[in-house]
């Protein structure tokens, strides 16, 4: 075994179909979305280059900009309410609870389940007429706060965070869990044996010694939310007015729609930057000796 990875050449013959798949699959199609960022191209035919302009128009539009505030706003959910919520979770399960691989497995039934059932499923329980939620609340009297959740700007936005934040807790939940089973188990008795309270211990031990997968969720929960369009698409197509836009719903229909295929390659590319961005800030954020 020590021959075979001590020979660069035996290694590069089977580091290469993956690193052209990848090339094929990644790096080209972000190299021809940058150039088409630069032409004014409707899909057909020949486009004319006009370098940043698209670039500029992007940072001055008002949609654009109010797409860029929600993905952020997606993000900002992610973190805060997502992530804390799973690794509650994840450091109960880790306690040796009675029937936790029941447990982990209904809560990680949601992230097998396909984006577009599940936003189909959460747009039955908004409905205004049958909904669940509006049944639900003029079953306990509260038949004023009945309303068109995902039809009204103050609360579209809102009610579209939470499919997507309810799908992906039992993911981040289920890493952190076996990140939290990774650690030795001397460890948690010599903190018994201390006195240590079970808080105490996932205060001082637990979650310090979790970095690694703490950092791999939130680069996956910052990144998701960023690039997430399906769930949001299905469930109000950026409406109402606009209000639940973000910028992959906003590069779709900037594409397909309209036709602006240089608008929207532009788009595309500062997603992709975005996610860069925050995941060297993470890592930078994260590091260690």
């Amino acid at each position: 075994m020590n021959t075979v990875f001590s020979n660069k050449t035996a290694i590069c013959i089977f580091v290469l179909p993956t690193l052209l798949i990848f090339c094929g699959i990644v790096l080209v199609p972000i190299f021809v979305s940058s150039y088409y960022s630069l032409l004014d191209w409707n899909g057909v035919g020949k486009g004319t280059f006009i370098g940043l302009r698209n670039y500029v128009e992007m940072f001055s539009d008002t949609r654009a900009l109010h797409a860029m505030k929600n993905s952020l706003l997606f993000a900002a959910a992610s973190v805060f309410i997502q992530l804390p919520i799973s690794l509650l979770l994840a450091l109960i399960l880790a306690s040796a609870v009675k029937g936790e691989g029941v447990y982990r497995t209904v809560y990680f039934i949601p992230v097998l389940i396909s984006t577009v059932v599940i936003a189909q499923l959460w747009s039955k329980i908004y409905n205004a007429d049958y909904g669940l939620l509006n049944t639900l609340l003029k079953e306990v009297g509260l038949s004023g706060w009945a309303q068109d959740w995902l039809g009204q700007k103050k609360t579209a936005l809102i009610f579209s965070f939470i499919p997507t934040l309810w799908q992906y807790i039992g993911y981040h939940m289920l890493l952190m869990y076996a990140g939290a089973k990774s650690i030795s188990q001397d460890i948690f008795e010599a903190a018994k044996i201390d006195g240590a309270s079970r808080v105490r211990t996932a205060l001082s031990i637990t979650i310090p010694l979790m970095r690694p997968i703490l950092k791999v969720c939130l680069v996956f929960s910052i990144i998701g939310a960023f690039k997430v369009f399906d769930l949001v698409y299905v469930l109000t197509g950026g409406g109402p007015f606009f209000s639940t836009e973000v910028p992959s719903t906003l590069m779709y229909t900037t594409i397909f729609d309209t036709y602006r295929y240089g608008y929207g390659s532009a788009l595309s590319v500062f997603i992709i930057a975005e996610c860069l961005v925050f995941t060297v800030l993470i890592n930078t954020f994260f590091k260690t000796e």
